[in-house]
């Protein structure tokens, strides 16, 4: 049978059964490497959002200050710079006192927690392993943890530096993505990129706002209560409060245990505190940046992060959010209005740009 009647018979030749099994093979190549690079993704990711972090307050400068747009982006990298080592000037020797009390009493506020759960000395227990675990097991622990907060440190400093380029040029990196797209999809793709960007923006200056406003919220309040190191409490809520849902939860936890090995009256006290605020937070604050939220439906945010942190570990639990975010914004634009031909609202996209592709 030649080609022509396998064509006729609709069956594949040889050459085209080649070409589909090498199109496929390389698919789940690239499917391999996408995840054996997931961590780096992820690290590329959070480096988009320190240059949107940087090119937002850039942005600011130039429009109220009046600084010049060739050195808007140096002077808002000073700026923040000066501002975190002022911070650090002011605040870092009582903080990183607060947090190694933190360090230190956690243990104990546990091993407090435990008993009065029934549960028994969870602290006896772990120093009882730690006792008769060997040497080397031990030091392999030891090391595993130092390496494990350099490799942080190292991260943290890879993706400051990878935004800053980013920030540099954001279109060189832009018009490099786009370019790996067939030429009659450049402009859609191109405006989907600058729609994720935009809600990108508008979520982190509205979470920076809420993290800023909880870290003060909190510290206050445990002031307030007498707990240990309030400082340094309200500050890992603040931060905590970075990832939606699960991170008040987390955020509040070590505030919750230290204020139990205090008095139960100052736990009771401490809960409560921890409510008011999460509800000042959702009745307050978030109306007040309500125009810079995304209305992601709240179970798919929330399952979002949970699978983010199983897929991808910290880094995911980290980025889930914000991924979600734009994953939701690219399904609305390129699936539901391009594919389907529905009409919706796409986040991060303004009406001129919605008209342009009604008309096209």
């Amino acid at each position: 049978m030649d080609d022509r009647d396998r064509s006729r018979l609709g069956l594949m030749g040889d050459a085209e059964f080649i070409r589909k099994f090498l199109i496929a093979l390389g698919l789940l190549v690239l499917a391999l490497m996408l995840w054996k690079l997931s961590d780096v993704l992820l690290l590329a990711f959070g480096a988009v959002l320190v240059a949107i972090i940087l090119h937002t307050a850039a942005d600011a400068l130039v429009r109220y200050l009046r600084v010049p747009d060739r050195w808007g982006l140096m002077v808002a990298a000073l700026v923040i710079f000066v501002i975190f080592v002022g911070l650090a000037a002011l605040f870092g020797t009582q903080v990183r006192a607060q947090f190694s009390n933190v360090v230190e009493r956690l243990p104990f506020a546990i091993d407090n927690f435990s008993k009065n759960l029934g549960l028994g000395s969870v602290s006896d227990d772990i120093s009882e392993m730690m006792t008769n675990a060997p040497t080397g097991g031990l030091a392999a622990r030891l090391a595993g943890i130092g390496g494990a907060i350099l490799n942080g440190l190292a991260n943290f400093l890879l993706v400051v530096i990878a935004g800053l380029y980013i920030a540099a040029d954001p279109r060189l990196y832009t018009r490099g993505l786009v370019k790996l797209f067939p030429k009659h999809q450049h402009e859609r793709v191109e405006s989907s990129l600058d729609a994720s960007g935009q809600v990108l923006r508008l979520w982190l200056m509205s979470q920076l706002f809420a993290m800023t406003c909880v870290a003060i919220l909190s510290t206050t309040a445990y002031w307030l209560i007498g707990l240990p190191s309030p400082i340094g409490l309200g500050v890992i809520a603040g931060i905590m409060d970075f990832i939606p849902f699960l991170g008040p939860i987390l955020g509040a936890l070590p505030a919750v245990l230290i204020a139990f090995s205090v008095s139960g009256e100052a736990a009771l006290w401490t809960m409560l505190a921890v409510l008011v605020i999460q509800q000042i937070e959702g009745n307050v604050i978030q109306p007040l940046v309500a125009r810079s939220m995304i209305s992601v439906p709240p179970a798919m945010a929330l399952f979002a992060i949970l699978v983010g942190s199983i897929l991808f570990g910290t880094l995911g639990l980290i980025f889930g959010f914000p991924l979600a975010i734009v994953t939701y914004v690219l399904v609305k634009k390129l699936y539901v209005r391009e594919t389907l031909g529905e009409k919706t609202e796409v986040p991060g996209e303004d009406n001129g740009g919605q008209q342009q592709e009604a008309k096209s």
